[in-house]
């Protein structure tokens, strides 16, 4: 079958024995094993190309990654750099003396390597400054392919033939076109703002992923307020710019929108938005090298404002504004401020709500009335439902601490102070200070490990990747409390080997090979078992990280595949959590946004929300899917005629000011095929009378109208970044006969692109281009972060905390049914969590094993998608439907 199916663009092993559900298994056991490692090996090569081929820093150390500094290796024969000049800290960084000031190194000590930093200085011992608040953002392709209609090389120019520019095609008619969901009843819809009344009066229709819930789809919104950041406080520069709706692209001709038109299609002439910050837009540097000539960064340059770091600054902070915002409890300063509301009848309840934003905190007008955190923009209640429970979390954790500190105050807490090593730290000892640091440290691994075993594992829901990511956190060979004595000495043995690898001079060992062999132990803790490991010793508490010869930090290609706005559903089915087959009202998502969101979130209480996002299922990331209330939001902080904005269009508009290549380049420079035409969208897998294939080549007939074709010229090479199988270049006519005529592929925007890719491999929410992307960057960021590799021990964890992580929670437990195919699993992360933010809904809980799979759906058997209830939610209207 898969050979079979090597003739098209996508990817093979998802075909392999064992990749999809029941009916991908063989009935020889040794089959589907070897189908699902065989998946994983793929995987593997796929990751260790990305590692090699793929890292290229905006900071100013690419020429040296690439040629080698002070008789230091480059790429042409291993990036064994592992320090940075441009790293360090500037003199005017407040920590600057404490690192060493103008020594010819700087070093973290004392205080700065005990916790998370604000900033996230010195998660990096020796690079204090990488990944810091305000550091640049990083690229994943090469310099020379971004910002397309630039034409910086002779291949962009030959691609794009001038086609290009911000507004071309149109953000706002590809938008109208191609991301709008259609309804069978506007009125009822009414863009997204429903009727007000019972849910039988309001509905907008959205297509529905079966396998992921809500819950999910404000997830990532979450994760992303932590990662990254353009702005500013939430807003971009004072500068406007139109946002398309002036002209379209119809069959590559330029033509002018009437007024008529205009309507006709739904988009706004009158919008404007902010632009975007620019760090550095003056011509980049060149050298040469290997025979041919590189630009030394992007010709446009951006700053990250959040840290790069997994650290929960969403929720405790970022910068010394955004902490100001953050509330700690006067009672208690190691715990978080709560506000228990009157009335409160349960155990979850009575845990409290985040405080309101006062007049005195740093903020926005538009947040007033919003809940205290560090990131408060582009606010919901479904931001609200996150940020409170890893509050309450924090305070749980805090509690359980104060509790062990009661019954045993001169126990060992396991912590240590690097300035004073031999100094036993006895819980009495521990500091509130101290005490919510480490709190922030379990809060951040917890949600690290949410979104690595159990969201992403939902995401991608098959057996290779529940394998693989757990393979990151765990390490293939398993948990260590539950391995063999066997795997344990394999484990030892592995640990040698990384380490040995990990300190080469050359390519294939010290990155390829030790991103290979890591996966045995697993990437969370690598460096962290090292014979005689000292907290004293710089060289252990970072020996574990991996930056693969190029300084961390989140590339903008990285934002472009979270731009996932069709998970949102225009409405929310809220429920309560003591009777939830009942659907009591539908919630426009848009009436819950900014200050809204706190009597949404209070007065409805954050169980009946978790219930009722927890059994929604998500939209589906296609096209034609995109929230009706997102492509016309109103905002009236804008200064334009209209005061809306069409948030589709928008991050059409960010990723082209951004320079993201355009999506068959983008594809290329990951190492994935290109496509020939828009025909290629259409899965071959389907019957050629299938509904499915037919609503495909309806799409296909749009996207043709809206990005134009052209007559090729086969003289024109278009890419340097890969070859045709024949060893031959690409060319204009992408292997179509000189002179034909052929879609504008070339100019599809990468977020069009990967939305209509209907061939993707079982249970992927997302398509083939977004993953790739997510298979380098998702383990970087965990070898990068030597709190999730050398440092993940007790010293900075302290023994319940480090506990606390693994078992998720303060002990372990277990699923009582074996769950696709695996028995004793423990019970998620995430439903943990909840379980102990919202003990009432323990019941609901009871039947569920990943928190993201909608909550009332049977999951069946092998990685079953069917779309039908579990025992107990047959009433559940949400089964009346497709």
């Amino acid at each position: 079958v898969a050979v079979a199916r090597r003739d098209v663009p996508w990817v093979d092993w998802s075909n392999y024995f064992g990749a999809g559900d029941a009916s991908s298994q063989s009935g020889f056991a040794t089959r589907n094993v070897r189908g699902v490692l065989g998946s994983l090996i793929d995987l593997e090569y796929q990751r260790m190309e990305l590692i090699r081929y793929n890292l290229f820093d905006n900071s100013g150390t690419f020429a040296a990654y690439v040629t080698g500094r002070h008789g230091e290796a480059g790429t042409a024969e291993g990036p064994t750099l592992r320090t940075w000049p441009e790293m360090r800290l500037r003199p005017d960084d407040p920590d600057y003396a404490a690192v060493g000031g103008d020594a010819p190194r700087q070093v973290c000590r004392g205080a700065l390597v005990r916790a998370r930093t604000l900033t996230g200085v010195c998660n990096d011992v020796y690079n204090p400054r990488m990944g810091s608040t305000g550091t640049l953002f990083a690229r994943n392709v090469e310099f020379e392919s971004t910002f397309p209609e630039l034409g910086v090389t002779e291949e962009a120019r030959n691609r794009h033939a001038g086609r290009l520019s911000l507004l071309t095609p149109d953000p706002q008619v590809i938008s109208r076109r191609l991301f709008t969901r259609p309804q069978r009843d506007s009125a009822a819809c009414a863009d997204g703002f429903g009727r007000v009344g019972t849910p039988q009066e309001s509905n907008c229709d959205y297509s529905k992923a079966p396998f992921f819930n809500v819950l999910a789809a404000y997830w990532i919104q979450f994760m992303t307020h932590d990662w990254f950041s353009h702005m500013t406080e939430g807003h971009n520069t004072a500068q406007y710019m139109s946002v398309g709706c002036a002209s379209a692209r119809v069959r590559g001709i330029e033509t002018s929108l009437t007024p008529a038109a205009a309507a006709q299609l739904g988009c706004r002439p009158g919008d404007a938005m902010e632009r975007a910050f620019v760090a550095d837009s003056a011509p980049p540097a060149h050298f040469a090298a290997d025979g041919r000539e590189y630009l030394a960064r992007a010709p446009r340059t951006f700053r990250n404002t959040n840290t790069a770091w997994w650290d929960a600054s969403q929720l405790y902070g970022f910068d010394a504004t955004s902490v100001r915002r953050v509330k700690r409890d006067r009672a208690d300063p190691a715990r978080l401020q709560m506000v228990v509301l009157p009335g409160a009848a349960t155990a979850g309840e009575r845990q409290g709500y985040l405080p309101l934003l006062s007049p005195a905190d740093p903020q926005s007008p538009e947040w007033a009335g919003q809940e205290a955190v560090g990131q408060p923009d582009n606010w919901t209640v479904g931001m609200s439902f996150y940020h409170n429970v890893f509050a309450r979390e924090h305070n749980q954790f805090v509690d359980t601490f104060r509790r062990v500190a009661r019954q045993q105050p001169d126990g060992d807490s396991g912590l240590r102070d690097p300035e004073r090593p031999t100094r036993v730290i006895r819980y009495r000892d521990v500091t509130d200070d101290e005490l919510y640091d480490v709190a922030r440290l379990v809060v951040a691994a917890e949600i690290a490990k949410i979104h690595t075993i159990e969201w992403t594992t939902q995401l991608l829901y098959d057996e290779p990747l529940f394998r693989g990511m757990n393979a990151n956190w765990n390490g293939l060979l398993g948990r260590e409390d539950t391995t063999s004595f066997a795997a344990r000495a394999l484990r030892t043995v592995l640990d040698r080997v990384v380490d040995r690898l990990h300190r080469s001079g050359r390519t294939l060992e010290a990155d390829q090979l030790y991103s290979a062999f890591a996966a045995g132990p697993g990437i969370v803790s690598l460096g962290s078992r090292a014979p005689g490991w000292s907290v004293a010793n710089p060289d252990d508490i970072n020996g574990g990280t991996n930056h693969f010869g190029s300084p961390f930090n989140f590339p903008e290609e990285f934002i472009t595949v979270y731009r996932l706005h069709p998970l949102v559903p225009d409405l929310l089915e809220y429920r309560e959590w003591a009777a939830p087959n009942a659907i009591r009202a539908m919630v426009p998502v848009v009436a819950t946004f900014r200050g809204k969101a706190t009597p949404a979130m209070r007065d409805r209480g954050l169980a009946n929300w978790a219930v009722s996002m927890g059994r929604q299922r998500l939209g589906a990331l296609a096209l034609n899917n995109h929230p009706r209330f997102l492509q016309n939001l109103r905002m009236d902080r804008l200064r334009t005629p209209t005061q809306r904005i069409d948030v589709a269009a928008l991050d059409l508009i960010r990723d082209r000011e951004h320079g993201v290549p355009r999506f068959n380049e983008f594809r290329r420079e990951y190492g994935l095929r290109s496509l020939t035409g828009f025909d290629d969208f259409v899965d071959r897998r389907l019957a050629t009378d299938a509904p499915a294939r037919a609503e495909q080549a309806r799409l296909v007939a749009t996207l043709r109208e809206v990005y134009g074709q052209h007559r090729c010229d086969s003289t024109r090479v278009i890419t340097r970044a890969q070859r045709n199988d024949d060893g031959s270049p690409i060319t204009d006519c992408l292997g179509h006969p000189d002179g034909s005529t052929v879609d504008n592929v070339e100019d599809l925007d990468t977020v069009v692109g990967w939305l209509a890719e209907s061939t993707r491999p079982h249970g992927f929410a997302i398509s083939e281009t977004q993953f790739v992307v997510f298979i380098l960057n998702a383990s970087r960021r965990l070898y990068s972060d030597r709190f999730f590799t050398s440092s993940f021990r007790p010293e900075f964890y302290s023994t319940l905390g480090l506990d606390w992580v693994n078992a998720n929670g303060p002990a372990p437990m277990y699923e009582p049914l074996a769950d696709n195919g695996h028995a004793r699993e423990p019970v998620s992360p995430l439903k943990r969590v909840l379980l102990r933010t919202m003990p009432e809904l323990a019941p609901e809980l009871a039947h569920v094993v990943d928190a993201f799979d909608p909550w009332a759906r049977d999951r069946g058997t092998y990685y079953s998608l069917a779309w039908k209830p579990r025992p107990g939610a047959e009433a559940d209207p949400a089964f009346a439907g497709p």
